[in-house]
């Protein structure tokens, strides 16, 4: 998975709830730069982080990445 492509996602879901990099890194329980870096695709997260974040926004883990696949799939070039 795109690190770039995932932190977009997560971006975007986080924008769509209006939620904060702040209120969202609080409520998942991470630092909120790490959070940053995270979307920016600097940093990919763990397992954990990633279910965090998913949680925190009300959507499962598997969700969260299932919209990431989607996003990448549609940036791959047709073959």
């Amino acid at each position: 998975m795109n690190p770039q492509i995932l932190g977009k996602t997560i971006q975007i879901y986080r924008k769509e709830r209006h939620l904060s990099q702040e209120v969202l890194s609080g409520l998942a329980g991470i630092d909120r730069s790490h959070l940053s870096k995270i979307e920016l695709g600097i940093r990919s997260p763990t397992v954990s982080v990633l279910y965090k974040l998913a949680s925190a926004m009300e959507l499962t883990g598997s969700q969260l990445l299932a919209a990431a696949e989607q996003m990448e799939d549609k940036r791959k070039p047709p073959r």
